[in-house]
C-alpha cells in the first residue's frame, strides 16, 4: 500500500446468456467490462510516482496472506450448490484452481494452498507467485485449466468466458461457482462457500470468526468527528491510462462499504452516482468534491503517478487535488473483501484519521 500525504478530515462551513456461471454486476466485473477489450491489467502501468512523496506501509506482510496455525484436513467427498444453482460434488482437493484472486485468497489463508495447482492474473500475493497463470485479462484459459489436472476448480459468477466455464464442467472437474464481494457483509459468506466447497467448514467458521474479529477490532479504533469537522469525503477512482480510462466510483463501485466502515463518506455516491462508474468529468468531480483520492496501484502508476492524476481534467480543483491527498492501495487487496480486508481497513483509517497529526 502506498500513500501521499495523511489526512486529516476539513472544517466546513466555518456477455451473453450462458449454460454457466451468470454474470452479475459485481465491481470487478463492472470494471473489466470496460476496459477487457483496451488492456491487461498487469500490463498496465510500470512508471513510478513522481509526483508527492509516496510513503509505503509499515505493514511488512501487505503482499503475504497469513494462513491458520491449524493446517485442515478436507472431509470428502461434499456436495454444496454452486452460486449458479447447480449442485456440485467434490471428491478430491488434491488440485485446486481458483479462478480469482479473492477466491486463491481465501484458499491459501484456509491453509490449503500447498494444493493450489494455478492462479488468476489478480492473485498477487507472494505465496501464489510462482504458480502458473491460466488467465488472460480476466478471461479464463479452459485449455491451461484442464492441462493441470485439476480435481476442483473454484470461479465466480463473473468468471468467464461462457465457452471456458462450459468446457471445463464438458470435462468432468467438479467447478463451484461463489457469488462475489460487494461490501463488507460478503466477507463471511464467501469464507464459509469456499470452506464448505473445499471440506473444511470447521476451518472456514475459524477463518470467519478471525476475521470479523479483526475487522471489528479496526471499526472501533475509528474516531468520532472533531467538533466542527465533517467526515472526509473520500472518491474512489479507477484508472488504466494506456486506455485512457479514467472513472468515478459510484453507489454500486464496490468501496463504498469499506470508505464508509473507515468513517468516511463515499463522495460519488454522496454526489449521487448510482451507477457503478462513469466517466470522470470536472463536474462529476467538482459536484463530489473529494477531499481525498482512492486508487489501486497499478492505476496510479498507469498514469504517471500523482503528478499524473492531477492532470486528469478536474482532479487538481477538487481539495484532494490542491492537497495530493492521494491513498494507494495494492489492486489485488483492496476490493478482495477477505481474510484481509482488516489490512486495508486498517490503513485507509490511519490515513484518514491521522492522530495528532502523525506522518504529516
Amino acid at each position: 500500500m502506498r500513500f501521499s500525504q495523511d489526512f486529516a478530515p476539513p472544517v466546513r462551513g466555518a456477455r451473453r446468456p450462458r449454460r454457466g456461471p451468470v454474470r452479475t454486476r459485481a465491481p470487478l466485473a463492472a470494471l473489466t467490462a470496460v476496459v477487457a477489450l483496451a488492456l491487461v491489467l498487469t500490463g498496465c502501468g510500470g512508471s513510478t510516482d513522481t509526483g508527492a512523496p509516496v510513503a509505503r506501509s509499515g505493514n511488512a506482510g501487505a503482499d503475504r496472506v497469513e494462513p491458520l496455525t491449524t493446517a485442515p484436513e478436507p472431509r470428502l467427498p461434499v456436495t454444496v450448490e454452486s452460486a449458479d444453482g447447480t449442485e456440485v460434488t467434490v471428491a478430491s482437493t488434491d488440485r485446486i484452481v481458483p479462478l480469482t484472486g479473492g477466491l486463491s485468497e481465501i484458499v491459501f489463508t484456509l491453509g490449503l494452498g500447498e494444493r493450489v495447482v494455478a492462479r488468476d492474473i489478480t492473485a498477487t500475493f507472494e505465496q501464489a507467485a510462482k504458480l502458473p497463470v491460466v488467465t488472460r485479462a480476466h478471461d479464463v484459459s479452459a485449455e491451461s485449466v484442464l492441462s493441470l489436472k485439476p480435481t476442483v476448480v473454484l470461479a465466480e459468477t463473473t468468471t468467464g468466458p461462457a465457452e471456458a466455464i462450459d468446457q471445463i464442467r464438458d470435462a468432468g472437474i467438479p467447478l463451484v461457482v461463489v457469488a462475489p464481494a460487494k461490501e463488507l457483509d460478503d466477507v463471511g459468506r464467501r469464507i464459509d462457500a469456499v470452506a464448505a466447497a473445499l471440506g473444511v467448514p470447521d476451518s472456514g467458521a475459524e477463518l470467519d470468526a478471525r476475521t470479523r474479529s479483526r475487522i471489528e477490532a479496526v471499526q472501533k479504533s475509528v474516531p468520532a468527528p472533531a467538533d466542527g469537522r465533517e467526515k472526509p469525503r473520500v472518491a474512489f477512482l479507477y484508472l488504466r491510462g494506456s486506455a485512457s480510462v479514467h472513472l468515478l466510483g459510484g453507489r454500486d463501485s464496490g468501496a463504498s462499504s469499506l470508505i464508509e466502515a473507515a468513517g468516511a463518506v463515499d463522495a460519488g455516491k454522496a454526489s449521487g452516482l448510482k451507477k457503478d462508474f462513469t466517466a470522470i468529468t470536472s463536474e462529476a468531480l467538482a459536484k463530489a468534491a473529494p477531499d481525498a483520492i482512492l486508487v489501486m496501484t497499478k492505476g496510479l502508476d498507469s498514469v504517471g503517478g500523482v503528478d499524473g492524476l492531477v492532470k486528469i481534467p478536474g482532479v487538481a480543483e477538487t481539495p484532494a487535488g490542491l492537497d495530493r491527498r492521494i491513498i494507494s492501495i495494492d489492486d489485488g487487496m483492496l476490493l478482495n473483501y477477505g481474510p484481509r480486508t482488516d489490512r486495508v481497513l486498517s490503513e485507509l483509517v490511519a490515513r484518514l484519521h491521522p492522530k495528532d497529526g502523525a506522518g504529516r
